[in-house]
């Protein structure tokens, strides 16, 4: 025999899970709103790891990489440092690497 209490705490239960995931998804597109935004300005949403600078995406043989504009550090993304072994520059890397070790 079904408990009156036992289906009033399910339902309250339910209607906190759905309240916490509408919060969740409100939070999501705001985030995806910014990036949109920022992006649309040029600017980077993203933090450098190192010192919290903001990484810029910048062309180097058709390969996007980020620098960040304060430390000036350079982060590759999944894939690109074997795009850039493939162009004209990993030939200039491995000129520079051979002559460092004669």
């Amino acid at each position: 025999m079904p408990n009156g209490m036992d289906d009033r705490r399910k339902g309250l239960e339910d209607e906190y899970f759905h309240r916490k995931d509408q919060e969740a998804i409100a939070k999501l597109r705001e985030k995806i709103k910014l990036a949109a935004q920022s992006k649309e300005a040029g600017a980077s949403s993203m933090k450098c790891p190192r010192c919290d600078g903001t990484l810029k995406e910048v062309m180097i043989e058709h390969v996007a990489i980020d620098t960040c504009d304060k430390c000036a550090g350079t982060w590759l993304d999944s894939g690109e440092l074997e795009q850039l072994t493939k162009t004209d520059i990993a030939r200039w890397f491995r000129r520079l690497w051979s002559s460092k070790e004669s």
